[in-house]
């Protein structure tokens, strides 16, 4: 089987801690042959790093999408960056996977599903979290209906102190938003997967600014201090999703909240028939997940745990989430078989952190078209 073509728009953190790696593993299926980054030592890097002999460098993302050699593209730029980046791909022919979020607009992630429409190639978004072994089993449930109707739920992506210090991640004009859009995007994606409910019609939101600029805040931050001066996105948001059918989601994001438990890239379910919670995160060495239910005149919680830790991304039973995603995503090219997570699910995604931030600066609830 030939082996696809690989290459990378920004050679940065996830690029390097994930993306790379995973697909360095995968050399049966396809091979690195461009990078691109404004940093071109960073290009330079990757390319002998990760790269074929002959891997070409560039700095132009342009020049990478002209170059015809390559088949796929991975986006793995600031936010503000995806969407221009996205849809000059499929218009150079090339299948895309684009990190998370879609977009930090819907206007944005609108663009890039119709070019992608356009296009007839291959498109997916990086939630890796869906990858994970226990989120796997906790979407079989689902499927198998052995929860009932899952009428109320709730996204979690809590950290108590734990806010990035490199990189664009404080910078609101270039990700457009801080914890709601970096990892309260996975939570809300694990959970609308599992309810498999894509019609929200209204969302009220709160996003605070309290904690990034106090230089008393950022005391045993995970990643050592941040610098208050120069913090311009929220520290942290919530919000309420309403659905069609009326259902529920309660969201929770925080980079820095005065709370005892950190929980990320979780989820809480309340079904008709049972009820479960994934438990991942900083206070929580292992993933959990408990599916709790009445049982022969009994209530029972059902637990299956895994190895796990914060974020990215350690430990776990069977694959590690990452190279599960790649592996995924370059069969579903190899074979035109679909991307596990598609498009139109990372567009509602976007469509409610958007919904947040505005209800947020209004003080009104959004009604979605």
């Amino acid at each position: 089987m030939k082996k696809l073509k690989i290459g990378l728009v920004g050679c940065g953190g996830i690029a390097n801690n994930k993306h790379m790696p995973a697909l360095s593993k995968l050399s049966d299926k396809c091979e690195m042959v461009a990078f691109c980054d404004i940093i071109v030592e960073r290009a330079e890097k990757a390319a002998k790093e990760y790269g074929t002999p002959d891997a070409k460098v560039y700095t132009d993302y342009t020049e990478l999408l002209a170059n015809p050699d390559v088949d796929v593209v991975h986006v793995l730029t600031p936010n503000v960056a995806h969407r221009p980046i996205t849809v000059a791909a499929f218009e150079a022919g090339k299948h895309v996977m684009c990190e998370k979020p879609m977009a930090h607009t819907s206007a944005d992630a609108q663009a890039m599903l119709d070019a992608w429409r356009k296009s007839g190639k291959k498109f997916t978004i990086g939630y890796q979290n869906r990858f994970r072994p226990e989120v796997q089993m906790l979407h079989q449930c689902c499927e198998n209906d052995e929860l009932g109707e899952i009428y109320f739920a709730k996204a979690h992506a809590i950290r108590r102190r734990a806010v990035p210090t490199w990189g664009v991640f404080p910078n609101k004009a270039l990700q457009g938003g801080g914890p709601l859009i970096d990892i309260g995007t996975h939570a809300l994606d694990m959970t609308l997967w599992m309810m498999n409910n894509y019609e929200p019609v209204s969302v009220t939101g709160q996003v605070f600014y309290k904690l990034g600029n106090l230089k008393q805040a950022t005391e045993g931050n995970m990643f050592g201090p941040w610098d208050p001066e120069t913090y311009e996105v929220e520290d942290s948001a919530f919000g309420m999703i309403k659905f069609k059918n009326g259902a529920a989601i309660q969201l929770e994001a925080s980079w820095a909240l005065n709370v005892q438990t950190s929980r990320e890239a979780s989820t809480t379910l309340c079904g008709t028939k049972a009820g479960a919670e994934v438990y991942s995160g900083m206070s929580f060495p292992n993933n959990k997940l408990i599916i709790n239910r009445g049982h022969n005149g009994m209530l029972t919680d059902e637990e299956i745990c895994g190895a796990g830790n914060v974020a990215y991304f350690e430990g776990g039973l069977g694959e590690e989430p990452g190279l599960a995603e790649a592996r995924q995503w370059l069969d579903a090219i190899a074979n035109d078989g679909e991307p596990l997570v598609k498009p139109e699910q990372a567009f509602k995604v976007t469509q409610i952190l958007e919904a947040i931030y505005e209800s947020s600066a209004t003080g009104k609830e959004v009604v979605l078209g």
